[in-house]
């Protein structure tokens, strides 16, 4: 995997480490890389999808009937979607305990990485974290300012969204990612609202999995749809 190592003025200048980290006043394009799935694969490529994980975003433990009530979509149509959402770490499911006579439900939560952890969303961040190793040892660069527990959080963080279609650039000294143009905003901008708040739990659920020192503090408010840059916090700067 590379990634595009952008200069104060904008222009390539070689690759730098796979983390995707901005060194002081430069930003990391990570437009390069490439992660061997194709574009619109991504489980939340899909708006159904998406909206079934922001409804078990909003409330864990949500069984399919739930589902199927509140999107109007057959049943069998929403395992599937729920079955993708699994495969990719976003949701996971676990059995009713049942102290009555009856067949046990299905329940079904989004991943938060401290109560509902998924062993995908799990294996996928220690992935990342080697392959940021890797690239940060083989390739020249300034030394990261950031601890190294926040940085395989931030290799995590932006292998996921580049395999949701993103092409983030994170900066390391003002803690933001950003996303800009939105991979989303122009084809589904009439759920804009509820696409915003699915992204930003996973964000937090990615690095929640990866367990480090940093947070999703929210998103910087702009005027422009196509813009978002989204605002991290480290463990240090809380209240």
């Amino acid at each position: 995997m590379t990634y595009g190592y952008r200069s104060p003025e904008g222009e390539p200048s070689g690759c730098h480490a796979e983390c995707g980290v901005a060194r002081k006043d430069a930003a990391v394009n990570n437009s390069g890389m490439t992660t061997g799935r194709p574009a619109g694969y991504s489980a939340i490529s899909n708006y159904s999808r998406v909206e079934i994980l922001h409804l078990v975003q909003d409330r864990p433990d949500r069984t399919v009937a739930e589902l199927v009530s509140a999107t109007s979509l057959h049943p069998n149509t929403v395992r599937e979607h729920l079955q993708r959402l699994i495969d990719d770490g976003y949701v996971v499911s676990a059995t009713e305990h049942r102290t009555t006579r009856g067949r046990p439900r299905v329940l079904y939560s989004a991943t938060d990485g401290v109560t509902a952890c998924s062993p995908v969303q799990h294996r996928k961040a220690r992935a990342a974290a080697q392959r940021g190793d890797l690239m940060r040892r083989v390739l020249p660069g300034d030394a990261p300012e950031l601890d190294t527990a926040a940085l395989h959080q931030i290799d995590a963080l932006v292998e996921d969204l580049v395999d949701a279609g993103f092409d983030p650039l994170v900066d390391e000294n003002e803690l933001t990612v950003e996303l800009t143009p939105c991979a989303h905003a122009s084809s589904q901008a009439e759920h804009r609202e509820v696409l915003c708040s699915v992204h930003l739990g996973i964000m937090q659920s990615v690095l929640s999995s990866a367990e480090g020192p940093l947070s999703v503090d929210g998103m910087r408010s702009s005027c422009d749809p196509r813009k978002c840059i989204v605002q991290l916090l480290h463990a240090s700067q809380r209240p």
